[in-house]
């Protein structure tokens, strides 16, 4: 592969960039309802002419709390995942095992966070914003999958939420201060969470045959459109709580939930699919396998 990652510095730098819980949000602090807490270009709300401001606001702030809970999620079935992956290579590089660990640990902080922060934006929200799931479940389909497809899952979505906070969240002074920091944390222990997944996948495409490869891009296909059900019925339970907030029904509904949902195919599927990082690696495993995500990016713009 093109990268120069390896296990002992990657530790090294995920030690040295590691926080605290209290250090992004106390147990009692309060979100800012009067400000965004999510990128236009990520949410597309502002692209709703028949909401007003405050409206879009509203819908911003609801697809936040998605942003949580699907992170929420992910991080879940990515926690068991390394688990497995550690206790395979127990005997083998100390500095390999304690990177998986502390990267499991990580995960585990992370979805620790999300559940603070969603409990902060249900104190503040006067609407109950419902959510897929249970995680549990999600976390179980994604995982009977072939190993290196949920691996390579696992380092899109890595990439991802580097290009969400460097390419969208950092630059943005009108978004609320603590959603911005978590944004800012989570990103700064992702950077190496996507060295260890790199490594990962590498370690499971030794020894696989080409078949064997796209076999593993089947699964991923198949995973991703799992997912994508799954932000299609998000979107319809984000605009339900709309309608509830503004007390109104939205006109050409349908067409609302159509943008919405490909607003959420980009920020969680397609600006993986496209980052550079993770094309790069995945065209050093198979040019092929790199053809069949060109092909289907589009689909998630």
């Amino acid at each position: 592969m093109y990268h120069d990652f390896n296990y002992e510095a990657t530790l090294a730098s995920s030690l040295r960039a590691a926080w605290k819980l209290d250090d992004v949000l106390a147990e009692d602090q309060e979100l800012d309802f009067t400000r965004d807490f999510m990128p236009d270009n990520l949410v597309r709300t502002n692209e709703l002419d028949q909401l007003g401001p405050a409206e879009q606001r509203v819908l911003n702030q609801i697809t936040g709390n998605t942003y949580l809970h699907i992170f929420g999620v992910v991080e879940e079935f990515i926690l068991p995942f390394l688990m497995d992956h550690a206790r395979e290579v127990l005997r083998e590089d100390d500095y390999r095992v304690r990177a998986l660990l502390n990267f499991a640990a990580e995960e585990a902080k992370h979805i620790h966070l999300f559940k603070r922060f969603a409990a902060a934006f249900n104190r503040g929200f006067p609407v109950e914003c419902q959510v897929i799931g249970p995680s549990e479940a999600i976390g179980a389909e994604v995982l009977k999958h072939e190993p290196l497809a949920v691996a390579l899952v696992i380092l899109m979505i890595e990439w991802m939420t580097q290009q969400h906070y460097l390419g969208s969240i950092r630059d943005d002074s009108d978004i609320d201060p603590l959603f911005k920091s978590l944004m800012k944390h989570h990103w700064m222990e992702e950077a190496q969470h996507a060295k260890i997944d790199t490594l990962i996948v590498e370690a499971l495409v030794e020894g696989k045959t080409e078949a064997e490869i796209q076999a593993a891009m089947d699964d991923f296909f198949a995973i991703g459109a799992f997912l994508d059900g799954g932000l299609a019925t998000q979107t319809g339970f984000n605009l339900d709580a709309l309608e509830k907030m503004i007390g109104r029904k939205l006109e050409n509904r349908q067409l609302v939930e159509q943008q919405q949902h490909q607003a959420a195919r980009w920020t969680f599927v397609g600006s993986g699919m496209v980052h550079q990082r993770f094309r790069e690696i995945l065209g050093s495993i198979s040019p092929a396998a790199l053809a069949r995500i060109d092909e289907a990016a589009p689909t998630f713009a």
